[in-house]
């Protein structure tokens, strides 16, 4: 295996050593930013928990007094979890199930396709990689020794 992560070689192999080089930070910039956007993105919802009952039960989750208060602590909690890198694969699975119906919600429910769910999409995508992946280096999960 080469520098690059594969067994193909690399059409400039000086590059293979940055390339090793910032392969770990750059995945936790990924898990970083990441976490933070969906705490930005949570933040509302956690001051305001019961704010999407109505939004929710649209998407025929009943009661929305159950669901509301979930989606708001999925986003909000799981991003925290996600930005520091703890429980790192669960905080992912929970935060893509929660973007996966968004992509339903405004690719179907409220008809705006490709570009209505694009960002859900990108979003869901980045989620899965560190559902499979884990956690870097530069988490409390490789702090504490263990991953979930």
């Amino acid at each position: 295996m080469n520098s690059n992560g594969n067994n193909r070689p690399l059409i400039i192999p000086a590059l293979g050593g940055i390339y090793a080089a910032l392969s770990d930070i750059s995945e936790t910039i990924l898990r970083v930013v990441a976490g933070a956007a969906l705490v930005v993105h949570g933040s509302g919802k956690i001051v305001n928990p019961m704010g999407s009952v109505e939004m929710v039960e649209g998407l025929g989750f009943y009661p929305g007094v159950f669901w509301s208060p979930l989606l708001a602590a999925t986003e909000f909690f799981g991003g925290i979890l996600l930005t520091i890198g703890l429980l790192t694969r669960p905080a992912a699975f929970a935060t893509a199930i929660v973007l996966a119906v968004t992509i339903y919600f405004h690719g179907f429910v409220q008809g705006q396709g490709w570009s209505g769910s694009e960002k859900s999409i990108l979003w869901t995508a980045i989620l899965f990689f560190f559902v499979i992946r884990g956690a870097s280096n530069h988490s409390l999960d490789a702090r504490i020794g263990k991953e979930f």
